[in-house]
C-alpha cells in the first residue's frame, strides 16, 4: 500500500519534467523560427540594396561608354550646358574610371610595369619611400619567354636578387617575388634614410660605424651630467624591416648599461626608428 502512492509521486514527476523538456522545445522552436524570419528580411534588403547597386551600375557603365565616345571640345561645350544632376553623373563615371584603374594598379601590386619586345618582356619599376618621402627607384628589366629570368637590373649588389628570386618562386607567383623584392629594397631605403637623419640632426652624436646595408649601425652617445661616453650598436638582422633586433651598449660606467633608465633606452631604440629614439634620449637626458 505505501509503494502506490511513491509510484504515484514518481509519476507526477516524470510528466512534469516531459512537459518543461516540452515548453522548452517549444521555446527553442519559437525563437529559430524568429531568427530566421529576421534572416530572410535581412536578406530581403540586401537583395534590394544589390538591385539599386547593379541598375546605378548600369547607368554609370552607359554614362561612361557616352563619356569615352566624345572628345574633349564636345565635353567641354556640352558642360556648360548640362544640368547639375548630369554633372554628377559624369563626375561619379570619372570616379569609376579611376577606381577600376587603381584596382588595376592593385592586382599588379602596385607596381609600374611596361610590355618590353612586344610581350617577350616587362620592365618594373619599384619606388621606395620612408616617412612619406619618395627615395630612390629600382628597376629590373624581366624576360617573360621562354622562361620568366630577370635580364637586367640595377638593384644594389648586397641585395640577394636571385635568391630571393628562388626562394619565391619567381616562376608561378612574379608578384610574390616582387612584393619580397619590394620589401627589402623599401627597408634598405628606410634604415639609410634614419641614418642621413640622425647625421643631420643629431650632430652631438657620432656615427662610429655603418656598412652599405645598413644594417648595422655603431654610436656613440656622452651622458650629459657624467661625460661618460656610451658605445651603442644597434644590429638590423631582419633585413625586411626599418627597426633593430638588437641593441647592445658598452661603457666604461659598468654598471650604466643595466640601470632602469638605459633598459627603458634600450627598449625605445627597439621599437623606434633611430632619429626619433635619439629626440626622446635627449629630452630625458640621457644623452647629450
Amino acid at each position: 500500500m505505501e509503494g502506490a502512492p511513491a509510484k504515484g509521486v514518481l509519476s507526477h514527476l516524470s510528466l512534469l519534467e516531459v512537459k518543461a523538456r516540452s515548453r522548452k522545445t517549444q521555446l527553442q522552436q519559437h525563437s529559430r523560427v524568429m531568427e530566421l524570419k529576421a534572416k530572410v528580411e535581412a536578406l530581403k534588403t540586401q537583395r534590394e540594396q544589390l538591385k539599386a547597386q547593379i541598375q546605378t551600375h548600369q547607368d554609370l557603365q552607359k554614362l561612361r561608354l557616352a563619356m569615352d565616345k566624345q572628345c574633349a571640345d564636345e565635353e567641354e561645350e556640352n558642360m556648360e550646358e548640362e544640368s547639375e544632376n548630369s554633372k554628377l553623373l559624369r563626375l561619379m563615371a570619372r570616379h569609376t574610371q579611376l577606381k577600376d584603374l587603381l584596382h588595376a594598379h592593385h592586382l599588379i601590386g602596385g607596381y609600374d610595369i611596361i610590355k618590353t619586345r612586344k610581350g617577350k618582356g616587362a620592365c618594373v619599376s619599384i619606388a621606395t619611400a620612408y616617412e612619406d618621402v619618395f627615395l630612390d627607384t629600382f628597376n629590373l628589366e624581366i624576360d617573360l619567354k621562354p622562361t620568366v629570368k630577370i635580364s637586367r637590373h640595377n638593384i644594389p649588389p648586397f641585395i640577394p636578387l636571385n635568391n630571393l628570386a628562388e626562394q619565391n618562386n619567381m616562376q608561378t607567383d612574379l608578384r610574390v617575388f616582387l612584393d619580397t623584392l619590394s620589401k627589402h629594397l623599401n627597408a634598405f631605403a628606410g634604415r639609410k634614410q634614419q641614418l642621413k637623419l640622425v647625421k643631420e640632426k643629431h650632430k652631438s652624436v657620432e656615427v662610429m660605424e655603418s656598412n652599405v646595408l645598413c644594417s648595422l649601425l655603431v654610436l656613440l652617445f656622452t651622458v650629459p651630467r657624467e661625460k661618460t661616453a656610451v658605445l651603442c650598436t644597434l644590429d638590423y638582422t631582419d633585413h625586411t624591416r626599418c627597426l633593430p633586433t638588437r641593441v647592445h651598449l658598452e661603457s666604461e660606467d659598468k654598471q650604466l648599461p643595466d640601470s632602469p633608465q638605459w633598459k627603458k633606452n634600450c627598449t625605445l631604440l627597439m621599437e623606434t626608428p633611430v632619429h626619433k629614439a635619439l629626440i626622446t634620449m635627449k629630452k630625458m637626458g640621457s644623452i647629450a
